[in-house]
């Protein structure tokens, strides 16, 4: 057996709550202490880990006990080694996950936490409310008693009279109290339609992780914190992802850069060679490459510069009559005839499949995507069965190609974005997170 750092994770009743703050904060207050802080998202976040890396200097990975099994987990658990302290930043609410009829959430952070033995950090926003807010910390408290929990964070706390009062309700209901963060209206992270922007997109974010790791000194108990942590033992075997290519030209911008970092860090340590490129740059794939792949991303917002990046496009194009590319939710829709934005107006994308995508009327697609593939892609056959979640808002126009997988949600009920394949074209609207056999 295998023992991991000392881990916790932050959690809380609900999404918008400052989690997020709480997190980077802390990651990099730890980090300014000397420590060699591991951070992990539990579940299908592609967008948070790259704050975490920004805030901890040390790459973030993700935990998915719905799309993982038991091996995957492990592996994933592995890269803290070295580390001298994991936190985990949880998704949604802290009991929030997947259910079919008559079964418990699956794919919480809740869930997360138990596989680890990470206790919960519980942030609450106790705005609007003084002791009722114990009554809220008590019930996931409780909701299930197996679950191990450190204590509160309480967040947006008005004066100190609000403080007193509410902390009186903590300690009636035992539980303790390991930071009170005052209202400030400054500590938000820009956000978009997907949640926040990209780490690479914010205007200053050096300054701002610096900023929430000294308002968290001055307002949290670190000392608590790190005493609260507790090891796990995770059991040996497992292995991340294998890579689908030898040498894997990867689109890399702020229009592509959705990609879980278990997966490239899988390519690597299997010796896969990755070699990054930037449409928007106009740039072209490397033209000894065995593999394409475009990732997911913001091609909306930059499919002017998509459409006339010429020198892109026909490498693109010159490299698909030979061999494999793959596209993802938004490196799909750039693989696809044409992308219409918001305003309304169309951009002609790469054509080597005939998908055209709408943004002009938002539709919200949000879920885990459980796809059997009907015909092979790159990494996998025929027959194999992938897990991968969805997030975006474009409606298909066309889907003329033939469908890559037969594609459903977590509940097992069909969905249409089912993939698409054309020669040596491959793509899909979820985000590849694992075979569901590994």
């Amino acid at each position: 057996m295998m023992t991991n750092p000392p881990g916790l994770l932050i959690s809380a009743p609900s999404s918008g709550t400052g989690k997020t703050t709480v997190m980077l904060g802390l990651l990099r207050a730890l980090a300014e202490d000397g420590l060699a802080v591991q951070p992990f998202k539990s579940g299908p976040d592609y967008i948070d880990p790259a704050f975490h890396r920004a805030a901890a200097g040390r790459a973030s990975f993700n935990f998915d006990t719905w799309a993982m099994n038991d091996g995957l987990l492990n592996a994933v658990a592995a890269q803290a080694e070295g580390a001298d302290i994991a936190i985990a930043e949880g998704s949604m609410g802290l009991f929030d996950g997947v259910a079919k009829p008559g079964e418990i959430a699956h794919g919480s952070s809740a869930e997360t936490a138990l596989r680890m033995g990470w206790p919960v950090v519980l942030v609450l926003d106790v705005g609007g409310q003084a002791q009722s807010a114990a009554a809220t910390a008590l019930g996931f408290r409780m909701y299930n008693p197996d679950l191990p929990f450190a204590g509160v964070i309480l967040n947006r706390v008005a004066s100190p009279r609000h403080e007193r009062l509410t902390r009186l309700g903590m300690e009636r209901a035992g539980l303790p109290v390991l930071g009170v963060l005052p209202r400030r209206g400054d500590l938000t992270l820009p956000e978009r339609h997907l949640g926040l922007i990209q780490a690479v997109e914010h205007p200053d974010l050096e300054t701002a992780i610096a900023g929430y790791a000294a308002f968290l000194r001055d307002h949290v108990d670190l000392t608590a914190i790190r005493a609260a942590a507790q090891s796990s033992a995770i059991a040996p075997g497992g292995s991340l992802p294998k890579p689908p290519a030898q040498r894997i030209a990867l689109a890399q911008d702020a229009a592509f850069s959705f990609t879980y970092p278990h997966l490239l860090e899988g390519w690597r340590a299997a010796g896969a060679e990755i070699l990054p490129f930037s449409p928007l740059a106009n740039q072209a794939p490397a033209p000894d490459a065995d593999l394409v792949w475009l990732p997911g991303g913001y091609p909306e917002l930059h499919a002017g510069r998509i459409s006339a990046a010429d020198h892109f496009l026909s490498g693109l194009r010159a490299h698909a009559q030979t061999r494999p590319v793959h596209g993802e939710c938004g490196g799909y829709m750039a693989l696809g005839a044409a992308l219409i934005d918001k305003d309304g107006a169309r951009h002609q994308m790469a054509g080597l499949l005939g998908l055209v995508t709408s943004y002009e009327k938002r539709k919200f697609h949000l879920g885990y995507r459980k796809a059997s593939l009907s015909a092979a892609m790159p990494g996998f056959a025929a027959g194999c069965t992938l897990r991968g979640h969805e997030f975006h808002y474009c409606s298909i126009l066309e889907q003329p190609d033939a469908p890559l997988a037969i594609v459903t949600d977590a509940e097992d009920t069909e969905v249409p974005e089912t993939g698409s394949l054309r020669g040596n074209v491959t793509g899909t609207f979820f985000h590849l997170i694992a075979e569901a056999s590994t």
